[in-house]
């Protein structure tokens, strides 16, 4: 049986490359894939800023969840991969600033790199209706 599903894509090259989906609801639950720091066209913004990165890609996660329609205040549940994790504290001022009154469960796991030496940051994120 299949599962029904609705999918929103944000048309980065990586996307169709991998065969995934930005952001998937299934029921009153989105699942939003592993994001980062890209703008559009999936040029890294922000090189070199652990802050700015993350910023960046809650802004990405953010927009697949208004195409889905729903927005950060719908998140329950973060992942986040750092590359260096000892900048920490960066990621979590960011993190802090959209979710601080949300209060999603989160996970900071620290990994030696991204798919693009660029990248710092990845974060993934469910949501429910």
């Amino acid at each position: 049986m299949k599962v029904k599903r609705t999918k929103t894509f944000s048309g980065t090259p990586w996307e169709p490359k991998v065969g995934y989906a930005r952001a998937v609801l299934v029921g009153e639950t989105v699942f939003v894939s592993g994001t980062t720091a890209t703008d559009p066209s999936g040029k890294i913004v922000a090189v070199g800023d652990v802050y700015g990165q993350t910023v960046q890609t809650i802004h990405n996660i953010e927009n697949a969840l208004k195409r889905l329609g729903m927005g950060l205040e719908n998140v329950v549940r973060t992942r986040i991969y750092l590359t260096q994790i000892d900048r920490w504290e960066e990621m979590a001022k960011a993190h802090a600033e959209f979710f601080g009154e949300v209060h999603p469960a989160t996970s900071l796991i620290g990994i030696s790199r991204l798919v693009d030496p660029e990248m710092l940051v990845e974060i993934e994120a469910v949501a429910v209706a």
